[in-house]
């Protein structure tokens, strides 16, 4: 299977340092063309992120044509022929062509070659399978075309041998559809993904998490997320229930709200209804210490956030912070259902553009020219006192503030008989 067609408007394949590696590598004998995502993006005219380089040329060969040119290469990948060329400090990775020999994950043995469609042939994804020379002719030779025509993410070849070669591409699958595809996921892959999904429990958490975050911020996260609970596939990654109903209401809750999607956010609301779901999660994840915090302080009692008045807000933003005071108001949103009062959500959340607690005004100079003595006490003083002054709505008269000091001290002094 053999289509071509030229690339317009893709300054980046003209000029700059991708143009000067095409065209170190191009000649006496060897051919480079750019490979994989950046030719799927500038086909879909969406942003493109890094340019990664295939070429004819063995890794030593790249190494002396680079040393020549003066550029920098660095062996970030030799042993399966990948060095990374810096160019006006820009990084462009090169891969000599291959073919696998033997497939066992993400340490397939491989030779390297010269055939361009066996090259192809090996990739994941037809939309990830195009290539492009330095003349803009894009090459394609699994039918990349077409499917990026469709909005169809379609596996090269047997979808079961793909997914056998490393079970990561299950999730692949889900998460280049919601970023790429439209309508139903191919049913092709979809059943050879259900079929292996006992393989997922071989991968390392730590690249179960970054796909996953990644497919929480996609565009099609919704469709995608409800095909992998619907095929059984989320349970064995996330370990516990997956709700899909408060995932898609967080969704819209961001956009209500003109937030950009949160992957973390997105996570909690698909995944956590306690505290002890942050934690499944972060050790099944290997999240960030800062993502698995945002996630338990997610689940922590969200629900007494629903119908509160402002007063309380305010007592909750104070104590919370904006971040997580939005957060898990959202994550309460999210799961309050379709009868949820829109416009008080929306007050609530929007609290923080409104009001900005003050600092607390009090200090333990206070309480120390009142007897309070330093230590222990003190701050079991200041925790009172400031109890107090939240009740008391944030009162900032010197007035009320010295009525809530000597209240504390005397309530302190009662209760601890000094």
């Amino acid at each position: 299977m053999s289509d071509a067609r030229v690339l317009d408007n893709a300054p980046w394949l003209t000029s700059g340092p991708t143009a000067r590696v095409l065209e170190l590598l191009n000649g006496n004998g060897e051919e480079a063309r750019v490979v994989g995502g950046a030719v799927r993006n500038a086909l879909l005219r969406i942003p493109i992120g890094d340019i990664d380089i295939a070429t004819t040329a063995l890794p030593t060969e790249v190494i002396r044509r680079a040393k020549a040119a003066g550029i920098k290469s660095v062996p970030t990948g030799i042993e399966h022929g990948t060095l990374t060329l810096v160019v006006d400090a820009q990084p462009l990775e090169v891969t000599t062509l291959r073919e696998d020999t033997e497939t066992f994950g993400r340490k397939a043995k491989v030779a390297f070659g010269r055939d361009w469609v066996a090259d192809a042939q090996r990739r994941d994804f037809t939309i990830n399978g195009l290539s492009v020379d330095a003349d803009g002719v894009v090459h394609d030779h699994v039918g990349g075309l077409d499917d990026i025509a469709a909005r169809r993410v379609r596996f090269i070849g047997d979808p079961n041998q793909r997914i056998a070669e490393d079970y990561l591409r299950i999730l692949r699958f889900f998460r280049f559809h919601a970023a790429h595809g439209a309508g139903e996921p191919d049913r092709a892959g979809y059943l050879a993904c259900i079929g292996g999904r006992a393989g997922l429990a071989t991968l390392s958490a730590e690249r179960m998490r970054m796909e996953m975050l990644k497919l929480m911020i996609a565009e099609g996260a919704i469709g995608a997320v409800t095909a992998m609970a619907d095929g059984g596939l989320l349970l064995p990654i996330l370990g516990g229930v997956a709700y899909t109903g408060p995932f898609a209401a967080m969704v819209s809750v961001e956009r209500r709200l003109g937030l950009p999607p949160n992957a973390v956010r997105r996570l909690g609301a698909l995944a956590v209804a306690v505290t002890e779901d942050a934690r499944r999660l972060g050790t099944r994840l290997r999240l960030t210490n800062a993502e698995t915090r945002t996630l338990d302080s997610m689940g922590h009692r969200w629900w007494r956030l629903a119908g509160m008045d402002e007063a309380t807000a305010r007592r909750r933003l104070y104590r919370l912070g904006e971040e997580r005071y939005r957060d898990r108001l959202m994550l309460a949103w999210a799961r309050a259902g379709a009868e949820a009062d829109t416009a008080l959500w929306r007050e609530l959340a929007t609290l923080p553009k409104r009001w900005r607690a003050p600092k607390f005004p009090l200090k333990a100079a206070d309480f120390i020219a009142r007897g309070i003595a330093e230590g222990p006490g003190l701050g079991q003083v200041l925790a009172l006192a400031e109890d107090a002054w939240l009740a008391a709505d944030f009162p900032l008269e010197k007035g009320t503030l010295k009525a809530i000091a000597d209240q504390t001290v005397a309530r302190f002094s009662r209760d601890h008989r000094l």
